[in-house]
């Protein structure tokens, strides 16, 4: 290698010793005092002119400076590397590391040939880090060469080189071979311990992660925080709650909580498994939170249904200025679905367009979902079809989200597409594809398809799938089929499946079949107060009024409190909240001045209140007012108020809509020239001059 030129000033030369008079000591002192490539650059100019450049010692101090201690000085190391007669092991392994930190780990596995061919002999640091590169790159094949040779040299009981294997094993998705490798080990350290666990991890064999760690435990084996946050993320995702606690007292108990991503773990773990008060108090003491820790404390908050916390908190993450990631978009779209905040969620649409945030298939089906469950199908068929990948999952939230609005057959549409693109539909995908055929009434379609899940596809059907069938019987009035359906049932049915059949013989007033569906409830859940509702109701439609107050009166002495209807708006990016017969917005006079307002004009387009829908302890000449009290009413009757004229206006409801909400909402659209999309406990209805996307049929 040609030398550039001493920059040195020769009157400071004399000071600088030889390596020759140190034995490079000294010089490996002063390389490794470099700050930039220009100092190094100096120092290797003198060290050519007094002609120890060459010294295997010089030659590995010089890499290791420029290699690993300087940035952005790869290619001067391997420039260093090239003008060496005679590398030494050492030498390679310098730059072998270089490549795999600086990302090239295609380039330390060609560097592993050249070595091999140039009859240089690996040490266990060199397969080590080979093994690190075949992980980068997910190469079994080469990973296996490596565990060849290393064989071939003696390295079989090298523990350094048998953790590498392991690891290289699971990251390879190999874990039955890692733990193969593991169990053959006579003595096993910590990193061995930790690098087992972390195949498991990686493949989400939680339970395996547990395991592990109990058996560490048992052999009184020392573990340490790597350890703690593998098995914590598992305690999380399996619920083992005990297991987590014990952990959480053993960080206490060590003064642990300083460490960052152990902090982060607990507060993720005991976000998921429910105790997300616990894991906001620890998420409280954390001094700077970084975004895994907002992003899990978020998620927490979205899997326990208090959505309106996780936007808080998003909100408070803005604040704090931590950028958000894939995961934290993932919750807070989701949360922005279940409270159908439309225009949050627009924003955090477009919040990633501008942060050019990597359309993975998480984020994009997540997008596809909020669209769906805010009513937007267009708007969630033009994010799938945006989405550079897709997998099962991202094609069966289309068709679930196409079913629920009301678009039964053009699901069916998308399923086969599905089908087409060579994607298998899973037992979730069935779901949705059973659940379009009921809500567009398809029943020998729907049949088709849940015989063919087994005998097709291979796939049990699980009790959902029963409740998908009962429900297509039920929607088409066929309450005896359904009735006989579950009986031969080849699972136990389950309360919702009875609940389903009770709710269709509400719709079409069957009484008998209703009777017998509560009394198969009430051995399931006896404390479930919409069911009682379900069958007073039924009495009430077919003027049984005596059963109907009958029933009412077992709910209050059996101290079974009534749900309350309550129904959410958004206008201007924040959210309202209505129940029935609410009086405590500051705006209640003018809501229901305006209610009276839309019940005046809808009588004039024919609407007749159905008073079967009111209260029953309302007296006669109550029940009108009653019914017109809804709280889907006075959202809308808000949404009347607040928005421009001719915008849609988007209703969230906890119980299914009645029957004369129904009515009303479908004159309403009418009247007032509006669309008005409402999503109650079951589907989507998309009102529009004065019809329904369900074509009355829920």
């Amino acid at each position: 290698m040609a030398a550039s030129a001493p920059i040195i000033p020769a009157k400071t030369a004399p000071s600088l010793p030889t390596p020759l008079a140190t034995g490079g000591n000294r010089q490996a002192l002063l390389l490794h005092r470099c700050k930039t490539v220009h100092d190094l650059r100096q120092i290797h100019g003198h060290l050519v002119k007094t002609g120890a450049a060459h010294l295997p010692s010089v030659v590995e101090n010089l890499l290791e400076c420029s290699a690993l201690l300087l940035p952005d000085s790869l290619d001067y190391a391997v420039k260093v590397f090239g003008a060496s007669p005679r590398p030494t092991t050492q030498a390679y392994n310098i730059l072998i590391r270089a490549y795999i930190r600086n990302g090239c780990p295609y380039d330390s596995l060609a560097l592993l040939l050249l070595m091999l061919d140039r009859s240089a002999r690996p040490d266990k640091h060199t397969l080590s880090c080979v093994l690190k590169a075949c992980s980068r790159v997910f190469s079994r094949r080469c990973g296996e060469q490596v565990h060849a040779h290393a064989l071939k040299v003696g390295f079989r009981s090298e523990e350094f080189v048998v953790n590498s294997l392991i690891h290289m094993y699971a990251c390879c998705g190999e874990v039955g071979l890692a733990r193969k490798l593991f169990d053959g080990m006579s003595t096993r350290g910590i990193v061995t311990w930790n690098a087992i666990i972390a195949g498991y991890f990686k493949v989400g064999e939680w339970r395996e992660v547990v395991e592990l760690f109990r058996s560490m435990l048992d052999r009184g084996v020392a573990f340490d925080k790597v350890t703690l946050i593998s098995v914590l993320t598992a305690c999380g995702r399996l619920g083992d709650l005990d297991l987590g606690k014990w952990i959480g007292e053993y960080v206490e108990a060590n003064g642990l909580k300083e460490c960052q991503n152990l902090a982060t773990a607990l507060v993720d773990m005991y976000a998921k498994c429910g105790e997300v008060e616990t894991a906001r108090k620890l998420f409280d003491e954390m001094p700077h939170p970084d975004v895994v820790a907002w992003s899990a404390m978020i998620s927490g908050y979205t899997q326990a249904n208090r959505s309106r916390e996780a936007l808080a908190l998003f909100h408070d993450m803005q604040k704090a200025i931590v950028e958000p990631n894939e995961v934290t978009m993932v919750s807070v779209l989701s949360s922005c679905a279940d409270l159908g905040a439309l225009e949050m969620g627009k924003w955090v649409h477009s919040y990633i367009k501008r942060k050019n945030f990597q359309f993975a298939v998480n984020l994009g089906t997540a997008l596809v979902d909020f669209y769906a469950k805010c009513g937007c199908m267009d708007n969630a068929l033009e994010v799938f079809k945006n989405m550079p990948i897709r997998n099962a999952w991202s094609w069966s939230v289309l068709i679930q989200g196409l079913a629920s609005n009301g678009q039964g057959r053009q699901a069916l549409e998308v399923f086969a597409s599905m089908l087409e693109a060579k994607f298998l539909p899973t037992d979730v995908t069935f779901i949705g594809v059973l659940s379009a055929c009921s809500h567009a009434g398809l029943v020998e379609e729907g049949q088709a398809f849940f015989d063919n899940m087994s005998k097709k596809y291979g796939i049990s059907p699980r009790i959902e799938h029963y409740g998908c069938m009962v429900d297509l019987f039920g929607r088409a009035g066929l309450i005896e089929e359904a009735y006989w359906f579950i009986t031969s049932m080849a699972i136990e049915p389950n309360a919702i499946v009875w609940r389903t059949l009770l709710s269709a013989c509400k719709v079409h007033k069957n009484v008998k079949f209703g009777e017998e569906a509560l009394k198969q409830i009430v051995k399931l859940e006896p404390r479930h107060s919409g069911d009682y509702i379900l069958l007073s109701n039924i009495y009430a439609s077919v003027g049984r009024w005596e059963d109907a107050v009958r029933l009412r009166n077992q709910m209050k002495e059996k101290g079974i409190a009534k749900d309350p209807g309550c129904s959410l708006i958004e206008l201007e990016g924040m959210i309202f909240e209505f129940f029935a017969e609410d009086s405590s917005h500051p705006q209640s006079k003018e809501i229901y001045d305006k209610v009276n307002e839309i019940v005046t004009k809808i009588k004039l387009a024919g609407y007749v209140a159905n008073t079967a829908e009111a209260r029953l302890d309302a007296k006669e000449d109550e029940k009108e007012v009653s019914v017109s009290h809804h709280s889907e009413k006075l959202a809308i009757a808000f949404g009347l108020m607040k928005s421009a004229p001719g915008t849609p206006i988007r209703v969230s409801k906890n119980l299914r809509v009645c029957t004369d909400c129904h009515t009303a909402t479908k004159l309403i659209s009418k009247v007032y020239e509006r669309e008005i999309i409402v999503r109650d406990r079951n589907r989507f209805h998309h009102f529009k001059d004065g019809s329904c996307s369900c074509n009355d049929y829920w």
